[in-house]
C-alpha cells in the first residue's frame, strides 16, 4: 500500500538518517524514547509492535488510520505487528478522558465487533504480517492472587496521576475500583507478548507508560512508546470522533467519504495530507505556503486530498466517479442519477421530507424550510426554493426535492 523502496544490505534493511527521520517524526507526537527507538531501527532485528483495540468499538475511522499507516510503514521494514483484542477489558470500561465508563460486553458481541474491526484494520495493514491474539488467552488463567500480585505494582497515588483521573478525584465525582484495575490489565498484556513498541494516540499515554514500567520490573526490556497525533473532524475543531458525528469512516461509500473530505475547513488539507498520505515533505511545505499566500485554489487541493484518500479505500475508477459526481452535484448543482423515487402517501411538505427520510423529525423539516435549504428541481431542469411549509404541496411526476447539498428523492405519481 505505502510501497517505501528501502535499500537491504546481506538481508538486512539499511535505513539512511532521513528514512529514520520520516518514521519517526512524520505523522508522530511523540516516541518515548525516540532515541532509543531510533537505535532499534538501526539494529535491524524484527521488533514486535503492538496495538490494542476495544472491541465496544468495531468501526474505524480516518483518524485510526494515522497510526495504523506508521504499523503498514513499520512492516514494509519486516517489523510483526501484534493487534490485540481487548476482549477482558471491554468489560472493564476505560473513560480515556472521556469521563464515562463504558458498557459490559457479552461474547458475542465482542466477537461480532472485533470481526467488523479487522475487516477494516486490514485495510490498510499488512495481514499476513500480523498477529491477531486475544486477552482471554492470558487473563483466561489468571487467578484472584494473579490479580493482587499485579495490584501490587504501582500505588493509587500513581494512577491518580492521570489527567482524567485527577480531574475527576479533584472535582469529587466517582473512580471505580474497575477503571483502575483497566491500565494494569493493559500494561500486562505487553509483557505476555514482550511487546518491543507499543502504539496509541496521545489520550493513551499514560496506559503506555504503565505498560513500560511494568515490564521493567517484570525483568523484560521496557516497550517504547510510539504515541499518534489526534485527528481534527470534519468540524475543524474537535477530535475525530463517531459519537461527535464529525467522523469519516473507512467504510463509508466512496461518494460519501469524498463528500465529507470536501467539507473539511480549508486549515486541516495540509495536516491530513501529511498524516494520511504519502505527499512529499518538500511539496508539503510548498503547499502550505501556496495556501497562506492564496497562490492556490484551496477547492483544488482539497479535491486532490479527497481523491487520493477516497482511492486508498476504494478503487481508483471509485474515486473518479466520486470526484466527477460531486463537480456535477454539489459544484454544477446538477441532480445525481441515481435519486431514490418516492411516492408521497401525504401532501404536506414537511411530512414528505420526513416519511422519506430526508430528515428525522417535523421539527428539522420545518427548520430546514425556514432556513430556505429545501429546493424543488423540476423535470424541465428549473430549481426554486421552498420557502414555506405548504400544506399542499403540488409537483409533477419527476420532479426532485433536494435538501441541503447531498439529500434528494424523486417525487412519482404512482
Amino acid at each position: 500500500m505505502l510501497g517505501w523502496p528501502w535499500p537491504t544490505l546481506g538481508g538486512r534493511t539499511l535505513l539512511s538518517q532521513e528514512a529514520i527521520d520520516r518514521i519517526t517524526r512524520r505523522g508522530v507526537k511523540e516516541i518515548i524514547s525516540h532515541e532509543e527507538f531510533a537505535r532499534m531501527l538501526q539494529a535491524g532485528k524484527p521488533l514486535r509492535l503492538k496495538m490494542g483495540f476495544d472491541p465496544s468499538r468495531p468501526d474505524i475511522h480516518l483518524g485510526h488510520v494515522v497510526g495504523l499507516r506508521k504499523l503498514r510503514q513499520l512492516q514494509e521494514l519486516g517489523h510483526q505487528v501484534i493487534l490485540i483484542v481487548g476482549d477482558w477489558t471491554a468489560q472493564i470500561g476505560d473513560p480515556s478522558g472521556q469521563s464515562a465508563t463504558r458498557p459490559m460486553l457479552t461474547h458475542e458481541e465482542v466477537v461480532a465487533n472485533a470481526q467488523s474491526y479487522l475487516r477494516q484494520f486490514f485495510k490498510v495493514v499488512d495481514e499476513k504480517r500480523t498477529q491477531v491474539m486475544w486477552q482471554s488467552e492470558w487473563f483466561g488463567k489468571f487467578t484472584l492472587a494473579d490479580v493482587i500480585r499485579l495490584t501490587s505494582k504501582f500505588t493509587v497515588a500513581q494512577f491518580l496521576e492521570r489527567d482524567d483521573f485527577a480531574q475527576r478525584f479533584k472535582e469529587h465525582r466517582p473512580i471505580a475500583i474497575t477503571e483502575l484495575l483497566y491500565p494494569l490489565l493493559q500494561a500486562y498484556d505487553s509483557v505476555a507478548i514482550q511487546s518491543d513498541v507499543e502504539f496509541g494516540g496521545t489520550d493513551q499515554k499514560f496506559n503506555l507508560l504503565v505498560g513500560r514500567e511494568l515490564q521493567e520490573m517484570l525483568g523484560q526490556r521496557p516497550q517504547q512508546c510510539f504515541l499518534m497525533p489526534i485527528l481534527v473532524g470534519t468540524d475543524g475543531v474537535q477530535k475525530m470522533s463517531k459519537s461527535l458525528g464529525n467522523y469519516i469512516g473507512v467504510e463509508e461509500p466512496p461518494n460519501y467519504m469524498y463528500g465529507k473530505l470536501m467539507s473539511l475547513p480549508d486549515e486541516l488539507i495540509v495536516p491530513y495530507l501529511d498524516y494520511l498520505t504519502d505527499t512529499p515533505d518538500g511539496e508539503l511545505a510548498a503547499l502550505s505556503q501556496d495556501l497562506g499566500t492564496g497562490a492556490v485554489n484551496p477547492m483544488e487541493l482539497k479535491k486532490r486530498l479527497a481523491w487520493e484518500i477516497t482511492a486508498q479505500f476504494h478503487a481508483r475508477e471509485a474515486a473518479d466517479a466520486a470526484q466527477e459526481q460531486f463537480e456535477r452535484v454539489i459544484q454544477r448543482r446538477a441532480v445525481p442519477a441515481d435519486v431514490p423515487a418516492f411516492h408521497p402517501a401525504e401532501r404536506q411538505l414537511s411530512r414528505i421530507l420526513v416519511t422519506s427520510g430526508l430528515v428525522s423529525s417535523n421539527a428539522e423539516a420545518k427548520r430546514l424550510i425556514r432556513q430556505g435549504a429545501v429546493e424543488l428541481v423540476t423535470t424541465s431542469g428549473t430549481s426554486r426554493t421552498l420557502e414555506e411549509d405548504y400544506q399542499v404541496f403540488e409537483f409533477r411526476d419527476g420532479d426532485v426535492i433536494r435538501v441541503g447539498k447531498r439529500r434528494f428523492i424523486r417525487l412519482v405519481e404512482n
